[in-house]
């Protein structure tokens, strides 16, 4: 037997059959006479601390036992008791508390039960996660099953081998609900405060990748150190409101906040030693469902302003049918067995209770009437909050696992002759296989199960926290994060009913590192800084971004193109050359005019067809020229119109051919004029070359020549439709392939090659003295022959599209007018409008001249 020489100050007792054990967390205790500033006398200074709030986690449990006690159909013929401790915080206190659980309740004798009932069969660890560690190391020695009501404690090689049943659902899940939250608000530069702890690092670890992931960068990270030793607590604070400060001045408008169940009652008084003037401007909290809006008792008239219109997350829970009567008749004088409630009355309602009164009373008497619903939400709340709806539910899981034992069928026949529930201590390690099976629905008609990991299934509520003016709290219900509800309706959240902190005027706050980058641009990240902070740059050609905060531009498909501001694909019009637009309608109609000319210059000449004129030069080459001509201005109506396989695979073989046949023409015609006059001197052997054949042999070898390009170009690689995406921005072209550009230019070099002759015999025998010389007119046409095609070569290169068609065409349509003119104009002048020059007599007399 050992004696218990630092009993408990508080504790509560309620005797049964089976007795589930509650660790809470209440109260600090802290030594006198400590300064923190060197200001006024703190209020911590000789002060028993208390978080009243946690007061209804053990009005929950005791109403629960209640509930059940009242119904036979659920424990019958055995009542159901509960020991509960308070840890203090304190890990010394916290073991102490558990062994005198597992003791007889009369006198602390650790290991060793004089009571034949009381058997303890489970217990509630407290609500924060290293208190139910330490709690563990006791408790798994006995093998007793352990229900935590908050987050589960980080594992380590050190962890007592049992399971948590955690009535605290996946924190992952609250982690996905804070990510869902800021996405909604599209608040992606923000700054994290997190308890230097293993949950906190955890936390971290955690919720950094899965926010990055998102493309939520922190633009701090910072530690609060955990309170320890009583000793240190004042370096504590001053480094604390160093952090709050650095927070406080902060870029980011949003501020995430992860910690223990009494972190806010510490936020409050780090803001209270930080207060400084101007006012540091609102901040948007939002906190982890493990933080609850408690506060010191000292702290009810503290301006708390920077906490106005925090956004929390909150074990969803229902109210429960007479949970609040069973709490509004709370009476501190008639309570029995429970030491919590005259410490949590006394310093709430800042009174004195009658009977603990010795001396002479200094202040308010308690009368025992004080209404709990006057307090505010910090101090104590008269709805079920979500960690006293998780030990309501936890005791209602104890106890429907005793109940599943002992109606297991080996249970019934090792109790056929004993009668009712009895079962030694030692058999309570069973109760781990009927725990993580229990399911059953609660008095609110919401169903409690545990998932295979042993973690409560349960949603969160998302509240916001509102402090009115005389400094009183309420939060108010604003959405819902729940994963058995349908994927887009998993979280859920009510803008309208957000109170934002007065700093933000009720406007929506923003909370970006850069501003959006609008449709037509993407992000630039800067250099040095995180991927949030970012300038905004045009997107390219040929691409666009058509939603805010675009990473890449995306291209536009083929068929498409961007508009002027980058954010939109056009669909592209179809382009060719057509008869209906006005350049094609203009090009093909100057093919049928020049036609027509040439076909009149044609008739007019076999009109006249044994006039000295038209027999001076060939009139068989004559006539050749003319059609060949005729034939050039009509080819360029191959190249108008839509591409057709069959167009396409003739248009530049029958032009190089016809071109070729034109030209060779003019050449014969200027060799025939050197070889004239060379015959009409005396003894020229020349005299024999003069004639037909030869003419005939030039133009048919010449063009055979260039015949044979275009069919080795046919067969090799052929001409073909195709369709031009790229070249026009605008614009779908559609165009005849030339399948090879090597016999493209190889046509059009032969051509100049003739050309060229040409123009150089022309040139040369320009000033022969002969009536019937036409080399002069020859040169002439050579000369704009050479002049348009040298043009077109750079031209055609440089436009694209159905321009690149009609700078071809103007080329094909400007050289044969060339030709036609300066050789046929001259002769039909003096045919139509100087018939008396064309005879014999005319010509001679003016060669005589």
């Amino acid at each position: 037997m050992v004696n218990d020489p630092h009993p408990p100050l508080h504790d509560y007792f309620h005797s049964g059959d089976f007795i589930i054990g509650g660790i809470t967390s209440q109260t600090f205790i802290l030594s006198s006479s400590i300064d923190f500033t060197g200001k006024p006398p703190s209020p911590l200074q000789d002060e028993l601390l208390i978080l009243p709030q946690n007061y209804q986690h053990i009005l929950a449990l005791a109403f629960a036992v209640k509930e059940i006690n009242e119904n036979p159909q659920i424990l019958p013929n055995a009542t159901l008791g509960f020991r509960i401790y308070d840890s203090y915080f304190n890990a010394k206190w916290t073991y102490h508390a558990t062994l005198r659980l597992t003791s007889s309740l009369e006198r602390f004798v650790p290991n060793y039960l004089c009571d034949t009932q009381n058997n303890l069969i489970a217990v509630i660890g407290a609500l924060d996660p290293l208190t139910s560690l330490h709690m563990a190391t006791i408790l798994d020695i006995y093998k007793i099953s352990q229900l935590t009501h908050g987050p589960a404690p980080v594992m380590n090689d050190k962890t007592p081998g049992l399971p948590f049943y955690q009535m605290f659902p996946n924190e992952q899940l609250a982690y996905q609900g804070i990510l869902s939250l800021l996405l909604h608000f599209s608040w992606m530069w923000i700054g994290a405060v997190v308890i230097d702890n293993a949950n906190g690092e955890r936390f971290v670890q955690a919720a950094l990748p899965l926010f990055s992931k998102s493309a939520i960068c922190f633009e701090f990270i910072e530690r609060i150190p955990q309170i320890t030793l009583i000793s240190k607590i004042l370096d504590i604070m001053q480094q604390g409101t160093q952090i709050l400060d650095k927070v406080m001045e902060s870029k980011t408008n949003v501020l995430v906040a992860y910690g223990e169940s009494y972190s806010v009652a510490i936020f409050k008084y780090v803001a209270y030693l930080s207060q400084a003037e101007p006012a540091p401007k609102g901040k948007v909290w939002i906190g982890t469902a493990q933080m609850q809006p408690t506060s010191f008792v000292f702290q009810r008239t503290w301006d708390i302003e920077i906490f106005h219109g925090t956004i929390s997350f909150s074990v969803h829970s229902n109210n429960l049918p007479g949970f609040r009567q069973f709490v509004e008749r709370r009476n501190p004088i008639k309570a029995t067995g429970d030491g919590f409630i005259q410490e949590f009355w006394e310093k709430v309602f800042s009174c004195v209770l009658p009977d603990l009164v010795l001396n002479e009373v200094v202040g308010n008497v308690c009368t025992g009437e004080e209404h709990l619903e006057s307090l505010s939400d910090c101090f104590f709340e008269m709805n079920m909050t979500g960690h006293s709806y998780n030990i309501y539910n936890a005791v209602y899981m104890v106890t429907h696992s005793i109940f599943a034992m002992f109606s297991s069928r080996l249970q019934q026949r090792a109790m056929k002759d004993r009668g009712g529930f009895k079962l030694q201590n030692k058999h309570f390690w069973k109760l781990h296989h009927f725990l993580r099976d229990v399911s059953f629905n609660n008095s609110a008609g919401h169903t409690v199960s545990f998932d295979k990991n042993g973690e409560i299934v349960a949603a969160f509520d998302v509240l916001n926290w509102i402090i009115s003016a005389n400094h009183s709290f309420y939060s108010v219900k604003v959405g819902r994060m729940d994963p058995q509800a349908p994927p887009d309706h998993t979280f859920v959240i009510n803008e309208s009913a957000i109170k934002w902190h007065r700093w933000f005027n009720q406007v929506q706050p923003i909370s970006v590192c850069s501003e959006s980058c609008h449709p037509g641009s993407r992000k630039k990240v800067k250099e040095g800084e995180q991927f949030c902070c970012y300038d905004c740059i045009s997107c390219p050609e040929g691409e666009i971004s058509n939603q805010k905060d675009m990473n890449d531009c995306d291209k536009c498909t083929d068929e498409n193109y961007p508009n002027r501001n980058h954010d939109l694909c056009i669909p592209k019009d179809i382009s060719f050359l057509s008869y209906e637009e006005p350049l094609g309608l203009t090009l093909s109609s100057f093919a049928l005019i020049l036609s027509f000319i040439t076909a009149l210059v044609l008739r007019t000449f076999m009109k006249h067809h044994n006039t000295p004129i038209v027999k001076a030069n060939n009139q068989h080459l004559t006539y050749t020229l003319l059609i060949s001509l005729l034939l050039c201005f009509l080819c360029a109506l191959l190249f108008i119109g839509h591409p057709a396989k069959v167009t396409c695979l003739f248009r530049q073989t029958a032009f190089g051919i016809i071109f070729s046949m034109a030209v060779s023409c003019v050449l014969a015609k200027t060799i025939m004029v050197v070889l004239a006059f060379m015959a009409t001197r005396p003894g020229s052997s020349m005299r024999r070359w003069v004639g037909k054949r030869l003419a005939n042999s030039i133009v048919i070898s010449c063009s055979l020549i260039q015949t044979g390009i275009c069919v080795v170009w046919l067969v090799i690689s052929p001409p073909y439709p195709d369709v031009d995406m790229h070249s026009v921005v605008e614009k779908i072209v559609l165009e005849c392939n030339e399948g090879s550009v090597i016999f493209f230019y190889l046509v059009l070099a032969y051509m100049g090659f003739l050309a060229t002759i040409s123009f150089t015999v022309a040139f040369l025998a320009r000033k022969l003295p002969d009536s019937f010389n036409e080399a002069k007119f020859i040169t002439f046409s050579m000369l704009v022959f050479c002049s348009v095609w040298l043009s077109f070569i750079p031209t055609y290169l440089s436009t694209t599209g159905k321009y690149m068609v009609a700078v071809e065409i103007f080329s094909i349509l400007a050289s044969s007018a060339g030709l036609l003119g300066c050789i046929f104009s001259p002769k039909c002048y003096i045919i139509m409008l100087k018939p008396q020059l064309n005879n014999r007599e005319q010509l001679i007399r003016r060669r005589d001249h």
